[in-house]
């Protein structure tokens, strides 16, 4: 009989989730820092994370071994990872070149509702009806969302550009995570996150030279101000590393995987706050009641159970 996890280690487990969900949370802000375009700091971010991830799995006995997977399913661990995550960070990043943090943050988290979606076409997997509401809350999110950028740029487009950008990230991820769901089960998520930053890289670094002219050199880090190259580094290691290996590492001790995983959600909110603190951005009505919807939708679908027990019991 398996023994029942401490409190202390539950709690300690759902305080590295939380900590992850901040190093995701802090990704807008702290890209907005590098003062780069998207597309080269996606190269450095995973040409950084990637060393650091390496570093981790070699380090941790589970996830040493990172030939054999590639020697058994290479084929799939690399068309997942480039195709899928790659793609997604490439659109995160190049989506924060047109709108705000705010706004990127915020469509990114819809990202767990995208899975829902992928996962009934993939593996006929039903929708209920908690599902549908969070789809609701964030299909609401969405439309507030575009059309705030819509009419706060008309004339340019450019804030419109940058959340279809933020949704084909969501959109990426989501089939990035059905489909990659068995290797994670069968190889364990370090060394697939490992797999997805370390191979990227070696995609990323000649699609943005050819594609935008610029050809990343690790030796030109500090060629520019100090506070711009620290937050190049901040966003490899803490963003990158120790963000999502406290998220992972969390959710595999908590006993309740899914509901840990809510605090995902949390993302816009803290996202808006280092955006009006640091960086000055202003939350428009239509971005507040965005992330009131998708976070409120959310909120509803965890407890659900207690929800509708609850209305049973008024009824009786």
């Amino acid at each position: 009989m398996t023994e029942a996890p401490k409190r202390s280690t539950i709690y300690w487990a759902y305080a590295m989730v939380l900590l992850g969900v901040c190093g995701h949370a802090s990704s807008e802000f702290v890209a907005k820092l590098t003062g780069m375009v998207g597309p080269e700091l996606t190269v450095w971010r995973f040409m950084i994370g990637g060393l650091g991830l390496i570093t981790v799995s070699l380090i941790w006995p589970p996830s040493r071994n990172l030939l054999t997977p590639l020697r058994q399913d290479g084929l799939a661990i690399v068309s997942l990872s480039l195709l899928g995550m790659t793609l997604a960070q490439l659109f995160f990043h190049w989506a924060l070149d047109y709108a705000t943090v705010i706004q990127v943050a915020t469509l990114v988290t819809t990202m767990p509702i995208m899975v829902v979606a992928v996962n009934r076409v993939v593996n006929k997997v039903p929708i209920t009806a908690p599902k549908i509401v969070s789809g609701l809350g964030a299909f609401g999110g969405v439309v507030f969302l575009i059309t705030d950028g819509y009419l706060g740029a008309v004339a340019e487009g450019t804030s419109l550009a940058g959340i279809l950008m933020a949704l084909a990230c969501g959109a990426f991820g989501a089939v990035y995570i059905v489909l990659a769901k068995p290797y994670f089960g069968k190889y364990g998520a370090i060394r697939m996150t490992t797999y997805t930053f370390a191979l990227g890289f070696f995609a990323l670094w000649p699609i943005v030279g050819l594609a935008w002219g610029t050809w990343v050199d690790p030796l030109t880090l500090f060629d520019r101000p100090l506070d711009n190259a620290l937050a190049v580094i901040t966003i490899g290691v803490w963003n990158t590393t120790i963000g999502f290996v406290l998220w992972l590492g969390g959710l595999a001790l908590v006993p309740d995987t899914g509901r840990a995983n809510y605090m995902f959600f949390l993302k816009p909110v803290i996202a808006a706050f280092l955006a009006v603190a640091f960086l000055g951005e202003t939350v428009t009505l239509p971005q507040a009641a965005a992330i009131v919807l998708v976070t409120g939708c959310v909120a509803v679908e965890v407890f659900w159970d207690e929800i509708t027990g609850a209305r049973s019991k008024a009824k009786a």
